[in-house]
C-alpha cells in the first residue's frame, strides 16, 4: 500500500518550518513571523484578518505575531481610511531590510525541498500542490 499524500505533506512541513526556525534564530524571529513578513512583503497594508488568512494561521496566532513584530518595529499598524474601527499592518523599513537579508539563504532552504528535480518536475510538483489547495478551497 502506497503512503497518503496527504500524510507526506504532513509530514514535510515540519520539516521545511524547522530548517527556516534554524536560519531565522539568530535574527530573533519564528518562522511564522518570517512568512508574515513575506506575506506583508506582497501585499503590503492589510488586515490582520488577512494576514491571518494568507500566513495559513488562526485570528489568535496571528494577534500575537502582530504584536511580536510591531514591538521589533518590523512593522507598523495604521487605521484603514475605508474602515475607522479597522487598522491595517504595514511592513516598517526594517523588517523590508530583515527579509533582503534572509531572501537569499531563505530561498537556499526552499530548493533544498527540491533537490534532485529538474524544472519540469518541478514546475509539475508546483501545479499539482496548487491543484491540490484549489481543490480544498
Amino acid at each position: 500500500m502506497s503512503t497518503s499524500p496527504l500524510y507526506l505533506l504532513k509530514r514535510t512541513e515540519p520539516a521545511v518550518r524547522a530548517r527556516l526556525e534554524e536560519l531565522l534564530g539568530p535574527a530573533g524571529i519564528t518562522a511564522l513571523q518570517y512568512t508574515a513578513l513575506t506575506v506583508l512583503e506582497r501585499h503590503d497594508g492589510i488586515s490582520a484578518a488577512r494576514l491571518a488568512r494568507d500566513s495559513f494561521v488562526t485570528a489568535r496566532s496571528v494577534a500575537d505575531t502582530v504584536r511580536a513584530l510591531e514591538s521589533r518595529n518590523l512593522i507598523r499598524r495604521e487605521p484603514d481610511p475605508a474602515n475607522r474601527r479597522e487598522r491595517l499592518v504595514l511592513l516598517a523599513e526594517p523588517g523590508r531590510r530583515l527579509l533582503a537579508e534572509y531572501a537569499g539563504p531563505a530561498r537556499a532552504r526552499e530548493e533544498r525541498v527540491v533537490v534532485g528535480l529538474d524544472a519540469e518536475e518541478v514546475d509539475a510538483l508546483r501545479e499539482a500542490l496548487t491543484g491540490a489547495w484549489r481543490s480544498l478551497t
